[in-house]
This record gives structure tokens, C-alpha cells and sequence, in this order.
């Protein structure tokens, strides 16, 4: 018996199509690519329902029953009517079950509110990677700055000081941080507008401008400096007087769409996997949780001038029964390895990034973002520093 004939190989004609596909715009890629698998956001998918009968039917009972949904506690389960379950099971080939939302889109709260009304059942203790609001998506424009007029500080300012100048220096971030800071002022303090500005300072805001204010290194003696990195959020204003029950907190954050997605992103990607450590996603995801609920009833911040611990500002006293599943949320943040362990990423790379400043006229420093010790490496983040009879220019580009 004959050998088979070896497969021919693609003709170079149908080949030609995929090899240009790269080089091709954003807009026109999409639509060339197989729609299997692709997101859609769930404001279109509410539309596509509507035209379905059946579907618009079943979506407009869950609709009704949100408000009879009992969320009585993370650890339990939801309590949902029966007759809302079977609604919910109509909807199970539907577009929604799999839709998404967009941190930036216009209509994100609309887009949420659809999103929940969908997932009645999704409880707050499930950390499924594939079964949350926003679709997970890494930034991947290149981003500059400039660093030539930092030498009007005197030498010796703290690096708070320096990324204060540097957001000051830009447009966007001047205009953003300024709006919030009127917000928040003591004079002015309405604190619903100053969540709300606070929340498009974090959302509009270039990433590395934001995470240079919020998160730069201070040394320990330096509390001018702690006191600055502290007083970002303007936790006066945006923080609850007094301290409520953390529970309490977490039940006005559940009814909001906006802050229960912002609370799930944290939970899915800032959650220790074991008591090893190792963390679900990698640090640059739970950096951008945790900066998400700034602006939200769950709004983090440093609880002293002299360290980086970060907590929630409420208290477990009160709790009864639920003391431990109180202790639980606070300590989600107040001691959790993941999120201590990316902030302090996050001050060494920018600590060695001002270090580099008056340096070697070319310098590169990569910063590795990594999903734990124990997972696999994430595409390398390039940093580079170039100086000539030109200004310090710092790029800083995603590979």
C-alpha cells in the first residue's frame, strides 16, 4: 500500500489575507475577524433582545424583579423567586448571559444596571475570572512625559511633590485634578460631587499620572510627604464622617450597579488564591481595581502619614453575629497580600524611575508585570529615558 499523499501546504494566495490582517486599522481588522467569541456590550445586546419576543418578555419579568431579590450576605446565596429563576432561564442562549461593559464607555452605568439585572444570582463571593462585568482589557497607547521642568523643585523634594508637578505640567490631569480638588474643598464639600469628580479624575486621567499621585514612595521619616500621598483622595470630603459598619457599606455599595462591578473587579482580581500568595491576575489588574472603587461608597486610602497600609474606612463594631464575615471584607483590604504586594511594586519601580533621572543620558528600565511567583510572566512594560540638547522625555510604551 502506498504512502498518502502529504497535505499541501495553504496556497500563498489564502495566506496572503491573514499575513496583512495585523497591518490593517483597528475597525476594519474587527470586522474581518470570526465573530465566534467576540464581546458584546450589553446595552447591544438588550437591543437584540427586544427584537426577540420570548427574549424581551423574560428580560422585562427579571427586570421587575430586582427589587424583589434578597441580598442578604455574601456568603449566602441570593434569594431569588423562583418564577425569576425561570425568566433568567430564557435568557440562557441569549447574547446578555455573556455580555460586557466598558470601564471608558459613555452609557457604563445603563450598560451595568443591564448587566445585573441579567446576573440576579452572581454573589459577591465567587471569584469566577470569566464571570464579571468589564471586559478585561489592557491599555496600549504609548504615553510621554516630560520631566526637563522638575528642576524648578529644589533637589531634595519628596517624589509626591514630583508627580504632583509632573500632573500639573500636563492639561488633562492639571484640569481633572483641579475639578476634584474644588469639589472636595472643605468649603464646598458635597460629597456625592466629589465622589463623582473623583471618579473621572481616575477614569480620564492618563494611568501613569494617576498611579504617580496615588501611589508614589515616601520615605518612613518623611511625613510632609506620607501626608500628600495620604490627602490624594481628599479623604475629607470623599471618606463617610464618622466610621460605619463595614457591612453597612458594602450593602449601599451592592444597591449601585457601578460600585458592585467596581467591588467584583476587585474581589476577581485582587484575590490571594492560597495562602501561599499567589494571586489570581496579575499586579497591573489589581492596581486598576483597586484605583476603580476610588469614588465609590468603598472608597480605600493610607491610614497613616508613615506607611502604605491601606484600608476601608469603616469599623466591624456592631457586627453580632457577622463579626467574622465583617473582619473578612476589612481585612480583603486592610491584609491583602496581592494588593500590599502591587502597591509596593509600584513605589520600588517608581522609586528606581526617579533614581535613573540624572543618570547615564540613556537609560532603560523594564518593569515586569507578573501574575504571581508561581504563574506566568506578563508581556514586559518598557520604560525609557533619553536625554539630549532636547527636554527629559519619559516613553512609556506597552510591547
Amino acid at each position: 500500500m502506498g504512502r498518502p499523499p502529504a497535505p499541501r501546504a495553504p496556497p500563498t494566495v489564502l495566506l496572503l489575507p491573514l499575513l496583512l490582517l495585523p497591518l490593517l486599522p483597528r475597525p476594519l481588522r474587527a470586522d474581518l475577524l470570526p465573530t465566534e467569541g467576540r464581546l458584546v456590550n450589553c446595552i447591544q445586546a438588550k437591543r437584540k433582545c427586544q427584537v426577540d419576543p420570548i427574549c424581551s418578555a423574560a428580560y422585562h419579568h427579571l427586570n421587575s424583579c430586582t427589587s424583589s431579590v434578597s441580598t442578604p450576605s455574601p456568603v449566602q446565596e441570593f434569594l431569588v423567586p423562583e418564577e425569576c429563576r425561570e425568566a433568567a432561564q430564557h435568557l440562557k442562549n441569549s447574547s446578555l448571559m455573556s455580555c460586557t461593559c466598558h470601564r471608558h464607555m459613555k452609557n457604563q452605568v445603563a450598560c451595568l444596571d443591564i448587566y445585573w439585572t441579567v446576573h440576579l444570582a452572581r454573589s459577591l463571593g465567587d471569584y469566577e475570572l470569566d464571570v464579571f462585568p468589564y471586559e478585561d482589557t489592557v491599555t496600549r497607547k504609548p504615553w510621554k512625559m516630560n520631566l526637563s521642568k522638575l528642576n524648578m523643585l529644589k533637589p531634595d523634594s519628596d517624589l509626591c511633590l514630583k508627580f504632583a508637578m509632573l500632573c500639573t505640567l500636563n492639561d488633562k490631569c492639571d484640569r481633572l485634578r483641579k475639578a476634584y480638588a474644588e469639589a472636595c474643598s472643605g468649603s464646598r464639600c458635597q460629597r456625592h460631587t466629589c465622589l463623582r469628580q473623583l471618579r473621572a479624575f481616575f477614569a480620564k486621567a492618563s494611568e501613569p499620572h494617576a498611579q504617580g499621585l496615588l501611589l508614589c514612595p515616601c520615605a518612613p521619616s518623611d511625613q510632609g510627604c506620607g501626608r500628600r500621598r495620604r490627602n490624594t483622595i481628599a479623604p475629607g470630603c470623599a471618606l463617610p464622617a464618622g466610621a460605619p459598619n463595614c457591612l453597612q457599606l458594602r450593602r449601599d455599595c451592592v444597591s449601585d450597579p457601578l460600585c458592585r462591578s467596581r467591588l467584583v473587579d476587585f474581589q476577581t482580581h485582587c484575590h490571594p488564591l492560597d495562602i501561599l500568595g499567589t494571586c489570581a491576575t496579575e499586579q497591573s489588574r489589581c492596581l486598576r481595581s483597586y484605583m476603580g472603587l476610588i469614588g465609590t461608597a468603598m472608597t480605600p486610602n493610607f491610614v497613616s502619614n508613615v506607611n502604605t497600609s491601606v484600608a476601608l474606612s469603616c469599623t466591624c463594631r456592631g457586627s453580632g453575629n457577622l463579626q467574622e464575615e465583617c473582619e473578612q471584607l476589612e481585612e480583603s483590604f486592610s491584609h491583602n497580600p496581592c494588593l500590599m504586594e502591587a502597591i509596593a511594586a509600584k513605589m520600588r519601580f517608581h522609586s528606581q524611575l526617579f533614581s535613573q533621572e540624572g543618570a547615564d543620558p540613556t537609560i532603560s528600565v523594564m518593569e515586569r508585570q507578573n501574575k504571581s511567583p508561581a504563574l506566568r510572566p506578563q508581556p514586559w512594560v518598557h520604560f525609557s529615558l533619553f536625554s539630549s540638547t532636547l527636554p527629559l522625555i519619559l516613553l512609556l510604551s506597552l510591547w
